[in-house]
């Protein structure tokens, strides 16, 4: 297993390596890294299997490493200070080590990275890579705005003020709050993927709607919905027996 070291004191770098070889005899520290620009520069050439972190580096707070690059590795944080640890497990964080730390604890997070990885290996999972589980658990970036075209002039609609995208003549087009129509390239499989579906409901094929646009929700013939938006819309939206209970659901999750 190759190992990153991230820790801006180099005689605790020192002492970390000695304990993780120690605990972990065929693992490789591929690197002692003491800055939050060194680890970006390293990390976009390559990423090892595992990362020890300090939270406070040479040149700032090791979070915004993962506010400039994708990490796609589990990390074990090494600090002096508990403040950081809910930001800790939302940056791929397995285990949150305290300093001083010893043979005992490093011994146990490593422990418990290969646990993690044997359970997903063992039950066959399909995210048996363990690069590919943290990339699955890594919060989400959902799309804040499109870029549209308007005669000859661009305009970038934030995505908090479309109330809904529908297909007209196979092409996509988005509606804003105030009503506002503006055509987008993509499709709208394309555009759902890119939104958050805790925002953004498909209720059929041709219309996919926004939650803060829904005016009214009532019971229609064969056990359908017919939603009334806050902007006017072209036809009828009818919820399909098949989906009232999904979109029901959707709806209360609040």
């Amino acid at each position: 297993m190759e190992i990153l070291i991230i820790e801006d004191e180099l005689k605790t770098a020192r002492a970390l390596a000695r304990l993780i070889t120690a605990a972990e005899p065929d693992s490789r520290i591929v690197k002692t890294i003491q800055s939050v620009q060194s680890a970006v520069d390293f990390l976009q050439e390559t990423q090892p299997d595992l990362i020890f972190m300090d939270v406070q580096l040479a040149d700032g707070l090791c979070f915004e490493i993962f506010n400039r690059i994708r990490v796609n590795v589990p990390v074990i944080f090494c600090t002096a200070f508990d403040d950081y640890m809910m930001e800790a497990f939302k940056a791929n964080g397995v285990d949150y080590v305290l300093k001083p730390f010893s043979a005992e604890t490093i011994a146990a997070a490593l422990s418990k990275v290969r646990n993690l990885k044997n359970f997903f290996q063992q039950t066959g999972n399909t995210l048996a890579n363990f690069s590919q589980l943290i990339e699955k658990l890594q919060p989400r970036s959902y799309k804040k705005s499109f870029l549209v075209i308007n005669g000859q002039k661009y305009h970038t609609i934030n995505t908090d003020t479309i109330a809904y995208f529908f297909i007209r003549n196979e092409s996509t087009k988005i509606v804003t709050m105030d009503g506002q129509q503006y055509q987008v390239p993509q499709s709208l499989e394309e555009v759902q993927r890119q939104l958050d579906g805790h925002d953004f409901f498909r209720l059929n094929r041709q219309y996919l709607i926004a939650f803060r646009a829904i005016k009214e929700v009532e019971h229609y013939f064969a056990r359908k919905l017919c939603i009334t938006l806050k902007v006017t819309t072209e036809e009828k939206l009818l919820v399909g027996k098949d989906k009232t209970t999904l979109f029901l659901s959707w709806l209360d999750d609040r």
